[in-house]
């Protein structure tokens, strides 16, 4: 049974989200500040944790940011819930680690939703080896076992998302991949308008991946249509030199 971690201050939120998670499966605990909050993350190792922004002692950003950087919690998906709506509320969301944004008031299905497409894809990932999917081309190559991509001879370290975006782009490299094939794919749902989760998401590969970010020559924006990976078959002369290794 998958266990969830809510971590939110307002009691009536936290009993409705925990007991749809129940009775849909899954087994809940509850902390109502983000010190116990990031607590309980260490010592329950959640399959998933749901994380309010507005919290006492430790504000919800802040307790994502630290779980990132800890190898025990590191890795476990985190949703955010969360009354902030704005898009810069949900940037910084994502630029402190979280893997998806559900804004107050939401519908408990959409929250289910939410819940099978994080831990589908925590599950599916290490399995792209399996399946006759293409996993290099030219100067790339990615490894689902360890969440790594080798680009131009170096290794660089990638979260779940980074690497299932990267994966979503290769499968298509060359081609232009739309806004709402991306979020089916890479998130498990279409929302209507949610294209800022991508640009964070790209923003970020291309820190890891591009020689410059801001001028970027493989991982192209093709405006008003999506996002396009453009691989040279062979990797150019000491292209890897600028490539900074991520740990």
């Amino acid at each position: 049974m998958p266990r969830i971690l809510v971590i939110d201050d307002d009691p009536a939120i936290s009993e409705l989200v925990a007991v749809n998670l129940e009775m849909a499966g899954y087994d809940v605990s509850q902390a109502e500040d983000g010190i116990k909050g990031q607590a309980l993350a260490l010592q329950l190792q959640p399959d998933l944790i749901m994380l309010d922004l507005m919290l006492p002692r430790v504000d919800g950003f802040t307790v994502c940011q630290r779980l990132r950087r800890d190898d025990r919690t590191s890795e476990i998906p985190v949703l955010m819930l969360t009354a902030m709506s704005q898009t810069q509320n949900k940037v910084e969301g994502f630029n402190a680690g979280a893997d998806d944004y559900l804004t107050k008031p939401f519908e408990v299905e959409e929250l289910l939703a939410r819940v099978r497409a994080l831990l589908r894809r925590t599950d599916r990932i290490p399995q792209a080896a399996k399946h006759s999917e293409i996993l290099n081309y030219g100067s790339l190559t990615l490894v689902p076992e360890r969440f790594e991509a080798i680009w131009f001879n170096e290794t660089v370290k990638l979260t779940h998302l980074e690497f299932e975006l990267l994966h979503c782009l290769l499968q298509r490299h060359g081609q232009t991949v739309s806004p709402s094939e991306i979020l089916r794919e890479v998130w498990g749902y279409d929302p209507d308008d949610d294209i800022e989760t991508i640009r964070v998401h790209i923003r970020h590969l291309r820190t890891k991946l591009e020689p410059d970010p801001r001028h970027p020559r493989y991982i192209k924006t093709v405006y008003g249509a999506g996002y396009c990976l453009e691989l040279p078959g062979v990797p150019p002369a000491n292209e890897g030199a600028s490539v900074t290794v991520v740990e």
